[in-house]
């Protein structure tokens, strides 16, 4: 039932079979509940039932408010008691171009279309401060699809009085927000729709019959969309991508045809093809997302394919190479844990079909995209939203070189035997500090992305990041982590507020790291930082708080590691930790030399 959401879409058989698949979902171990406004400026009800079915499958429980018919407006500007109790973590305000009010005629004067574009998009800016006054939490907002006719023809485009033209200038107002704003973000149905195609997107029938703004089967493809946004700006989006060789990343096997028999470059048709899909992988390592290879091949042979004369990706383009003949599902599992990544952040590419069903039973969370001719890779790839762009840092951009690094950093603990001596060799350079408007989107970002090491799974918004960083009582802190083979980033966050359990005690709320700094005492240069900023706050004791799921077992111990007492222990293993600072505290890091402030 699963495959029907995925990308290409059967509307009518997912609405047929909602219910069973909604009821399959609900199952599911591990979601986050994420409360979700809609405010429509037209029906929205079959909308909103195939989003909670995108956001189910993508690991996140709706709680939803939908407006009455076309009160989008009236619920932002005048209020509306159960939207401002719900506290929404997102709204999605879902208009389109039924709900531009005014159009330039053919006797529109210049003047006249200016105060017009003004109007229309003041209509809708005015509504977008109130929400960000009011609610503070993130916005997506759809753009404008075109008009379905044109009334003066290809001129209606370039045409200031012309509908597709005052479309285009209203919607580069609307980018020029986004652009201007953080965590408000553009559901682009003025791409949707032209890819769907635009005389089936627009059925008039739909409007006038039941008040959709846009065809009944065109639904699930804006629906996942607005679901690709939304998991995205909650960290949910794959980080890194595991290709096949052989027909897939050129054409032919190198181990029967040879480097030069493969089907690669300009020379022929389907060559070009091959070296177009290669084109579009190094976007996405540019993007931040990591390639790595796993092929059923002799290592040699595979080598001498990617050294191909008309290879634009080369091997050091990879982070991990598995050229060999184990299993491919354990080579991804055995590729996750050497890459400090769950294999759900994985991307499986593949040609062939049973390896694709391989994986989609035995590496579950992994994504396999279904892969049918060369020529359509790209688009079975970009379509199915794994790596949708809400944020990007200097942090994304770095990431691949980041991993390279880290793999530099695996050989040489190769070459000692003593593991302190190893971590003094990297010669660790820190800064802690409270956090900072520099790096507020990789902050928020870390909170919403960080699964394994994170002791109370505590998700953040950017202005939730930015309004802790401004409150006197509470102790934000993040790590940056630098060595002799490179910056590391933002690594590690720590927020701590006044205690509810004594009056000279602080409550750690968040403490969480990035996977591909563990093991290298970062941590406890964390927690010398923490406890020297409670001690000079009065603080005599500091709480501690682990919260189990699937992903965090590996931080179980963590506060008996510091030190901490363990207070309590519930049955589920929701545990209560106490660090007492009276006794007096001893640094634990001795190989990181740390810049505080």
């Amino acid at each position: 039932m699963e495959d029907l959401l995925k990308y290409p879409f059967d509307a009518a058989k997912l609405k047929r079979k909602r219910k069973a698949i909604l009821k399959e979902l609900m199952n599911r171990e591990g979601l986050t509940e994420k409360r979700i406004a809609i405010l429509g400026g037209s029906t929205t009800h079959d909308i909103m039932e195939t989003l909670e079915l995108f956001l189910l499958d993508q690991g996140i429980r709706p709680v939803f408010f939908e407006s009455e018919y076309a009160q989008y407006w009236q619920d932002t500007m005048f209020g509306n008691e159960t939207l401002r109790m719900l506290q929404p973590d997102v709204i999605f305000i879902h208009t389109s171009m039924r709900n531009i009010t005014e159009f330039p005629s053919p006797s529109s004067s210049k003047d006249e279309i200016e105060a017009m574009l003004s109007r229309q998009y003041g209509h809708f800016s005015a509504m977008w401060d109130k929400l960000i006054q009011d609610y503070r939490c993130p916005i997506i907002q759809n753009n404008f699809e075109y008009p379905f006719y044109r009334l003066m023809g290809n001129k209606d485009a370039s045409d200031p009085r012309g509908r597709v033209n005052f479309v285009t200038r209203l919607n580069a107002l609307f980018n020029d927000y986004a652009n201007s704003h953080e965590q408000f973000y553009i559901n682009d149905i003025n791409y949707q729709s032209a890819d769907y195609g635009l005389e089936r997107w627009a059925d008039p029938f739909c409007w006038h019959m039941y008040k959709y703004a846009l065809a009944l089967d065109a639904i699930p493809v804006l629906a996942f969309n607005v679901s690709n946004i939304i998991k995205s700006i909650f960290g949910k989006n794959k980080k890194a991508l595991a290709l096949d060789l052989d027909n897939t990343l050129w054409g032919g096997i190198v181990g029967d045809d040879g480097p030069e028999g493969l089907i690669l470059g300009q020379e022929t048709s389907m060559g070009q093809v091959f070296s177009e899909f290669q084109q579009y992988l190094k976007s996405l390592q540019r993007q931040g997302i990591l390639l790595n290879i796993i092929s059923k091949n002799e290592k040699e042979n595979a080598m001498a394919g990617l050294k191909h004369p008309q290879m634009l990706l080369h091997p050091d383009d990879f982070i991990s190479i598995k050229a060999n003949w184990e299993p491919k599902s354990v080579n991804l599992v055995h590729m996750a844990e050497e890459l400090s990544l769950l294999p759900e952040s994985f991307v499986f590419v593949d040609d062939n079909p049973a390896e694709r069903e391989i994986i989609r039973r035995q590496v579950p969370g992994a994504a396999v995209p279904e892969l049918l001719r060369p020529e359509q890779y790209i688009r079975a790839i970009d379509h199915a939203g794994y790596f949708e762009v809400t944020t990007f840092s200097a942090d994304d951009l770095k990431r691949n070189e980041m991993y390279k690094e880290n793999a530099s950093r695996a050989q040489l603990l190769n070459s000692f035997e003593n593991y302190e001596d190893y971590l003094i060799s990297l010669r660790m350079t820190a800064q802690i500090r409270p956090f900072e408007p520099i790096y507020m989107a990789r902050i928020a970002q870390l909170t919403n992305k960080s699964n394994q090491f994170n002791l109370t799974t505590r998700r953040y918004t950017q202005e939730e990041i930015e309004l802790a960083a401004s409150d006197p009582s509470v102790i934000t802190l993040y790590g940056k982590l630098e060595d002799c083979f490179g910056d590391n980033g933002v690594v590690s966050i720590v927020i701590a507020e006044n205690s509810s359990r004594e009056e000279k005690a602080i409550d750690i709320i968040l403490w969480l790291m990035s996977c591909r700094v563990l093991k290298r005492d970062m941590e406890f240069a964390m927690m010398d930082e923490l406890a020297k900023r409670a001690a000079a706050l009065g603080k005599t004791k500091i709480f501690g708080y682990y919260y189990p799921t699937a992903k965090n077992a590996m931080v179980k111990d963590f506060y008996a590691k510091q030190g901490f007492t363990k207070l309590t222990e519930d049955e589920i293993g929701n545990s209560v930790w106490e660090f007492n600072l009276d006794a007096g505290y001893i640094n634990k890091n001795h190989v990181i030399e740390v810049e505080g402030v």
